[in-house]
């Protein structure tokens, strides 16, 4: 690894203090081709706007593009609407082409406190943890939706544990369960 990659990727995100968000410290790990992977927070908004959006049009934005899209109301229609549209310009001012439409879960898995996913109850068990209903209740719609992201297979699945631990429902490194 260069020296200067070096440095860039322990140099902190833009998001690690950025008060206004949910952001985790686990993600700061998120790096894939020396680019920090896109935040949760704007994973989470663009599963509502309905836009996926590649890596390599994320690493094309600038710092401040990246934080308004972490920042930018997206609760409403109307934010939805709005945060979508400067989705795709900000990816047809880098790409010349639009944003990849997605279908918007309209009852996603993270909203519902009851039950538990398969996907997510197979991983946990896989990992010799449990997770109970009370503790899935009482983590917010961005930690069930982190989980959920991350107990999926792929590059980000080595962060699960970690995410485990951050909420508090891992308490150490043998895996010791809250009660």
């Amino acid at each position: 690894m260069s020296r200067s990659t070096k440095t860039r990727l322990q140099t902190p995100s833009e998001f690690l203090h950025l008060s206004g968000i949910e952001y985790f410290q686990f993600e700061e790990d998120f790096v894939e081709e020396n680019v920090r992977c896109i935040p949760m927070i704007v994973r989470f908004k663009m599963d509502a706007a309905g836009i996926k959006l590649r890596l390599s049009e994320w690493s094309k934005f600038n710092v401040e593009e990246r934080v308004l899209l972490a920042v930018k109301p997206c609760s409403t229609i109307l934010e939805t609407k709005v945060y979508n549209d400067y989705l795709n310009g900000l990816i047809f001012k880098y790409t010349g082409t639009l944003g990849t439409p997605m279908k918007v879960d309209m009852n996603p898995p993270w909203a519902q406190h009851n039950p538990i996913t398969e996907q997510l109850a197979e991983r946990i068990n896989k990992e010799g943890v449990t997770l109970s209903i009370g503790q899935w209740q009482g983590l917010s719609n961005l930690q069930r939706f982190a989980l959920l992201k991350l107990c999926r297979e792929g590059h980000e699945s080595k962060n699960f544990i970690k995410a485990l631990k951050e909420f508090e429902i891992v308490v150490d490194e043998n895996m010791y369960v809250l009660s």
